[in-house]
């Protein structure tokens, strides 16, 4: 049978994936061509003609992101940081802007040198994060927290695949985060927190792919988005060792509502907002100080600015 031009493939793909609504049709067209080939989507150029069997599988792949499905369940993984990570029904895609958390807390451990770092993620969903931070920092204890036992299902798939491929495993555990009495073994221990927990304020308008496909239990954080981070606070003060930071994701309606949350604490210090790259408050970052009886007592005091 006659090969086909690829790129007048992509651009039938292109105009069925604009008239679904789909907010990057381009881009979505050329990474599940690239998917669908093996290939960098920068090469696709160097595809002039592809086999009629090929041209059937990509028009099927469109046909699925046509009616919204998450371009992460069709090709199966996403990134976060530089490892891959497989996502489908039942479990949270990871998001670009959590891209910026995960630098901030390579950055804050490249000043943890002096001995393995112990790290603490928090509604984990897929793993991204703590797999992320295993990966880059293989000499660190990761822990890492799921409620939901679907989602908990895909961390562990995740942790194996990448233990596999030669990375620090990591420890994963099923709890809820507002739990006073979760990982009481970590009390005083952990020298970072980061979190990406359900924070969208409910009745949010959403788009398809998010509210049909993202579990809405990894969504939503109650009326004004702070049900889980505001009891979640009270648990990173008694995890983390003194000099430890905490780095917490948010809706971008809550930047200065989560600053305060941990402000208003005497035990947290340093209180930081992190915008995204569109400028909108993303995250808020905070560092464990000793109280004025821990101070007296001594309180070691470790770790690097935040």
């Amino acid at each position: 049978m006659t090969r086909q031009p690829l790129r007048l493939a992509i651009l039938e793909a292109v105009s069925v994936l604009e008239e679904a609504g789909v907010p990057s049709p381009r881009v979505d067209a050329e990474l599940l061509a690239a998917h669908l080939l093996g290939i960098e989507r920068t090469r696709l150029g160097l595809v002039p003609l592809v086999d009629p069997a090929m041209v059937d599988a990509y028009r099927a792949m469109i046909a699925q992101r046509a009616k919204r499905i998450p371009l992460q369940y069709i090709t199966g993984s996403t990134g976060m940081g530089e490892i891959d990570i497989e996502v489908g029904p039942g479990v949270f895609v990871p998001r670009p802007e959590t891209e910026l958390l995960l630098a901030w807390a390579l950055a804050y451990l490249e000043g943890l040198q002096e001995h393995p770092p112990v790290v603490l993620d928090l509604c984990t969903g897929s793993g991204a994060l703590a797999l992320a931070v295993a990966h880059a920092r293989p000499d660190a204890v990761v822990h890492a927290v799921e409620l939901k036992p679907h989602a908990l299902a895909w961390a562990r798939r995740n942790a194996e695949r990448c233990a596999a491929a030669g990375d620090t495993p990591i420890l994963l555990h099923q709890g809820d985060v507002t739990d006073r009495n979760l990982l009481t073994s970590l009390e005083g221990r952990v020298d970072i927190v980061v979190s990406n927990p359900p924070y969208i304020p409910e009745g949010t308008d959403l788009p398809p792919e998010v509210i049909e496909h993202d579990p809405h239990s990894a969504l939503f954080g109650g009326p004004d988005g702070l049900s889980v981070i505001k009891p979640m606070v009270s648990n990173i003060a008694r995890w983390l060792r003194i000099g430890g930071a905490v780095g917490v994701e948010h809706d971008d309606t809550n930047g200065a509502q989560v600053a305060e949350l941990f402000a208003q604490r005497r035990v947290f210090g340093d209180v930081t907002e992190h915008p995204d790259l569109a400028g909108r408050p993303r995250f808020v970052v905070a560092r464990r100080v000793p109280t004025d009886v821990e101070a007296r007592r001594g309180g070691s005091q470790g770790g690097t600015g935040v």
